[in-house]
């Protein structure tokens, strides 16, 4: 398992990799938290949320969930874990630059993944 301080670094690393103009206008930043979060939809508590794109007042921002992440991934060799944190990153980096873009397509395929999700547990 990972340590929260590790996460952090690694987010930092993957983060400083990606091109800088992915970032524009995200005035919040990267935000790492500590807690997991359960998706609102989940069935018996299995469907987390890895990470959030919010807008609000105080501006544009990306929150990772480390408890979450770690329940996920934490038990994925170092190299992996990095993986799959670079693809929770440029997610949420999606939903802002479509954001920007007056654009919705990742919005609708989370949604169908949701849907996947209910029909699999034989939610109607």
């Amino acid at each position: 398992m990972y340590s929260y301080e590790e996460c952090g670094l690694m987010f930092d690393e993957i983060a400083d990799s990606m091109p800088f103009e992915l970032y524009r206008e995200l005035s919040g930043g990267l935000r790492l938290v500590e807690r997991a979060k359960i998706h609102p939809k989940a069935v018996a508590n299995d469907l987390y949320i890895l990470g959030e794109y919010h807008r609000s007042n105080i501006g544009k921002y990306i929150v990772f969930y480390y408890g979450s992440i770690i329940r996920v991934y934490g038990h994925l060799p170092k190299d992996r874990f990095c993986e799959m944190l670079r693809r929770i990153l440029s997610h949420e980096l999606r939903h802002h630059n479509e954001y920007l873009a007056g654009c919705d397509d990742l919005n609708l395929y989370d949604d169908k993944r949701i849907k996947d999700y209910l029909i699999r547990k034989g939610v109607k």
